[in-house]
């Protein structure tokens, strides 16, 4: 059921250490929740910290604090064995398809891989008929599972990354700006391929991208990120037409209108200032210098993620 919590993430924390005192704080106290059979939309501009957060939920990476909780379960305090199983049930699709895929391995080796690391079938015939049948749920055929990932365009490629997180059957997916790399045309094609794919398995999914018309139609709630910080979440619709923080009206203010009149017409809120590096980056409102609204409060402490009204988390001094 979709109101019933499948991921839990707690205060984390991710920090790349550079040097003896430099701190580059990708991922600093994070809590969000993603429900069974939900997309969670999770929005922000390049170097915020999104893929850390969905590597460090897969556990690619070891956080630095804090703590994810899978159904129930916290999955840094796992054995191997049941570190395995989580690696099974939660699974990541990358942006650059082809970077993903091993160069010297044909495509159906690269699906039944994980087939074979988790021994989910006894014969490398029922191995090949599942790699056949997830190609085939993707759009490609059986045919393809004998070729090279060179031989295949991006779209192709992206598909066979689909197919690949779905061999070993996950419940929980985090797509890595899936469709970042790819034509207008085949985002559209992938991102109606994922939703299909979540109606007829419940998948639950962390829907990592910049593109705010396309997070909008794929998640049930949206997280805007900035620095390393969630400063705004609520339900998508909601979220587009009632935003309160200062951040995340100037990222919707953003987002081009198909109406030529109506576009020349709106006013885009500009952000002065640069970025501040994430390096060393102080316990305090890491959006103040670039905030049209900010007070004095801001510059001496971090504001927290609270719950204004049901559903709708903001971080802001100023709301």
């Amino acid at each position: 059921m979709i109101n019933e919590t499948l991921l839990s993430v707690k205060n984390l924390k991710k920090y790349f250490h550079l040097g003896r005192r430099a701190q580059l704080k990708a991922v600093n106290n994070v809590s969000l929740e993603i429900k069974r059979g939900e997309t969670l939309g999770l929005v922000g501009e390049s170097g915020c910290g999104k893929t850390t957060l969905g590597r460090t939920i897969v556990k690619i990476y070891k956080p630095d604090s804090g703590q994810i909780e899978y159904a129930g379960h916290n999955i840094w305090k796992q054995n191997r064995k049941e570190t395995l199983s989580y690696r099974k049930q939660a699974q990541i699709i990358y942006q650059d398809p082809y970077a993903s895929l091993d160069p010297l391995s044909v495509v159906g080796s690269s699906i039944a891989e994980g087939l074979i690391i988790h021994k989910m079938y006894s014969s490398d015939e029922q191995r090949q008929k599942r790699v056949n049948e997830l190609l085939e749920m993707v759009g490609l055929n059986s045919e393809h599972a004998s070729r090279f990932p060179h031989e295949f365009s991006g779209g192709q490629r992206q598909r066979i990354g689909i197919a690949r997180a779905l061999a070993v059957r996950p419940q929980l997916i985090v797509c890595d700006e899936p469709i970042s790399a790819l034509d207008v045309s085949i985002q559209a094609q992938i991102v109606n391929l994922l939703m299909q794919m979540q109606r007829d398995m419940g998948l639950s999914y962390l829907f990592i991208s910049h593109d705010l018309s396309m997070i909008k139609q794929i998640s049930d709630r949206i997280a805007v990120m900035y620095l390393g910080n969630i400063v705004e979440l609520a339900p998508a619709e909601f979220l587009y037409d009632n935003h309160k923080h200062p951040y995340t009206k100037a990222l919707l203010s953003a987002i081009p209108i198909p109406d030529p009149k109506i576009e020349r017409m709106r006013k885009r809120i500009l952000l002065s200032g640069d970025v501040p590096s994430p390096i060393n980056l102080p316990d305090i409102c890491s959006f103040y210098k670039r905030c049209p609204h900010a007070i004095d409060v801001c510059k001496d402490i971090r504001p927290e993620l609270k719950e204004t009204e049901q559903g709708h988390f903001i971080a802001c001094h100023c709301v």
